[in-house]
């Protein structure tokens, strides 16, 4: 299978999860279908994708020069992509059981999850941000 077929596929399959969490956000089985089923079978591509062709392209993480490089091979560049689905997607999750633990209003977090989703670490911000504002307090146990 070609890297772009992968590519394709996992990004697509991501779409599954980002939909369950914002509009099925209330059914007792989103969280989990979207960790131990989109979260964790990405996660399982990238371990493949890893253990079948890490070592196989020249760069590293000592410089941005060398992580340039490292991407340069499709497959490192799959294997970055998929790191992303997978992080981000699990952020999402994240934030959608914090908010109801919490008793955020849903309609607050689908901006964070759109953000999440496209801009991952600008996501998490805007829901940390909305989190502290709508609870009135800076810090709380992250779990």
């Amino acid at each position: 299978m070609q890297p772009e077929t992968i590519f394709s596929f996992a990004s697509t399959f991501v779409l599954i999860g980002w939909i369950l969490l914002i509009v099925a956000f209330r059914w007792k089985y989103t969280l989990a279908l979207v960790r131990l089923g989109v979260v964790l079978l990405l996660s399982a591509l990238y371990a493949i994708l890893i253990i079948t062709h890490f070592g196989n392209s020249e760069g590293g993480f000592g410089s941005l020069a060398e992580v340039s490089q490292l991407f340069e091979n499709p497959w490192s560049l799959l294997a970055g992509w998929v790191h992303y689905l997978a992080f981000d997607l699990f952020v999402g999750s994240w934030e959608v059981e914090n908010a109801q633990k919490l008793g955020i209003s849903h309609w607050l977090i689908i901006p964070c999850l759109l953000f999440t989703f496209f801009l991952g670490p600008i996501g998490l911000l805007l829901y940390l941000i909305i989190r502290t504002i709508r609870t009135k307090k800076l810090s709380h146990d992250l779990a």
